[in-house]
């Protein structure tokens, strides 16, 4: 399994330690930390209840700078905690892009805890996204692998490439060939968190979810891209309650669900197989593929 992308730049304490103290040295006295690493960003926390977040790509240097812009105007309307910046850095010499500081909401990630212990917030993370999935404002972010049409050839070849791997290929494929082929999203675009998955999801531990993270892939779109949740944090129990509390209202119609359920097919494989850097990630990977595959065709 591939090892996550290279840094373009190198990120360390000698390096956050230089860019507080330049340009937020309120905080720079503040103990700090590594907190995690991913893909895309570098994390440090700073003292007892800030998150400082690091592009390490260039590719990905645009997504701390969505989550600047927008997050605190989608956080007026949601009833569950999402980072706020309460500090952004600017491109320098030492770095060349935009970083922040958010607070750190409390708890932890529903990766950490089994798909039945996350049954307790599957009504709260539905109504958490009937606040969400409004339509979008005509400057949202663009996402070229986020809220768009799984019915694409670049998607149709990464996913048959991934399955082809397992034991299981021609029941995903299966699935895939029909899942991917729903009638197209054809309304507003909508607000789209674009990474809806237990790693971004924190908890009590207890079963309430206290705050959604990562809003780097905020873009607008077909609301299936988030729906895919129902089968990447929930076992059949959570995914029963989550998908009535939608269909109460009449939310999501039935070509919907079945596109939300090609996006967690193919999510999971991306989890499955390019997850080996992360042993929570690709168990996210494994539990989606085992709940796609229990779906009738």
């Amino acid at each position: 399994m591939p090892t996550a992308p290279a840094a373009d730049v190198v990120i360390d304490d000698a390096l956050v330690a230089d860019l507080l103290a330049e340009q937020a040295p309120d905080l720079a006295d503040l103990p700090r930390s590594a907190f995690d690493s991913g893909w895309d960003n570098e994390l440090y926390q700073i003292g007892d209840g800030l998150i400082a977040r690091f592009p390490r790509r260039e590719a990905s240097s645009s997504l701390v700078e969505n989550e600047v812009r927008w997050l605190p105007r989608l956080a007026v309307g949601l009833d569950v905690d999402v980072p706020q910046p309460v500090f952004v850095g600017r491109p320098s010499e030492r770095y060349p892009w935009v970083w922040s500081v958010v607070n750190l909401i409390p708890g932890v990630g529903a990766s950490r805890v089994t798909p039945a212990e996350r049954t307790g917030f599957a009504e709260q993370l539905a109504d958490a996204l009937w606040c969400l999935h409004l339509p979008a404002s005509p400057d949202a972010p663009l996402n070229p692998v986020r809220g768009v049409s799984l019915a694409q050839e670049r998607f149709d070849a990464r996913v048959r490439e991934r399955a082809a791997g397992f034991a299981e290929a021609d029941a995903l494929l299966a699935r895939w060939d029909a899942w991917s082929h729903a009638p197209e999203f054809d309304g507003v675009d909508v607000w789209v968190h674009g990474d809806l998955h237990p790693h971004n999801l924190i908890t009590d531990g207890h079963g309430t979810l206290t705050g959604i993270i990562d809003w780097g892939d905020l873009t607008a779109g077909d609301p299936a891209t988030d729906l895919a949740t129902a089968w990447l944090t929930f076992d059949a129990d959570g995914r029963r309650i989550f998908t009535e509390r939608l269909d109460d209202g009449g939310l999501v119609d039935a070509a919907t669900w079945q596109r939300a359920k090609a996006w967690a097919l193919h999510l999971g494989l991306i989890f499955a197989t390019m997850s080996d850097d992360s042993p929570e990630l690709f168990a996210v990977g494994q539990h989606t593929l085992a709940q796609v595959l229990a779906e009738p065709v």
